[in-house]
């Protein structure tokens, strides 16, 4: 499987089901500065980064901001 998004690009992390909502909706945006390997399931992960800092998501948690 290949990557959906590229780097540069700004994302959204699909909101989790009972999770309380932790800053605003700008920090809520990421950008995707590196691919990285597919995980053994075989979904494409990604490092993205908001003014919060820097973390690891794979692709399923991830919409594309418009």
């Amino acid at each position: 499987m290949s990557h959906k998004f590229k780097i540069g690009q700004q994302v959204r992390q699909a909101q989790r089901h009972g999770s309380a909502d932790r800053g605003s909706a700008a920090s809520s945006i990421y950008e995707i500065v590196r691919l990285m390997p597919e995980e053994r399931s075989g979904e494409p992960a990604y490092r993205v980064r908001s003014a919060l800092g820097e973390r690891a998501v794979l692709e399923g948690e991830l919409t594309l901001v418009s």
